[in-house]
């Protein structure tokens, strides 16, 4: 059994930089509740993302899955793309 995609954790989020060879960092939102006011927040974590392919573009929804560590920040793979960025013409 080497398919252990059940037992770990995704996120879907935003690729908002593509600047590094193989790396993006991904924006993943999330709802909370203020602890005072009850309020419901929006917080926002940037995960880094192994790209084997630099397939993932800027403003690409993708969802990432975690991994064991791949350097230093690194432990999420991007396993696959949601939904191309507005913006990008395709020539």
């Amino acid at each position: 059994m080497s398919k252990q995609t059940g037992l770990r954790k995704q996120k879907a989020g935003v690729v908002v930089s593509d600047k590094m060879e193989k790396t993006r960092v991904v924006r993943v939102e999330r709802m909370t509740r203020h602890s005072t006011y009850g309020k419901s927040i929006r917080v926002f974590k940037n995960y880094k993302a192994h790209d084997e392919k630099n397939e993932a573009k800027m403003g690409d929804h993708v969802r990432i899955t975690e991994t064991r560590p791949l350097s230093k920040d690194k432990r999420w793979r991007i396993t696959e793309v949601l939904k191309a960025g507005e913006g990008e013409t395709e020539q």
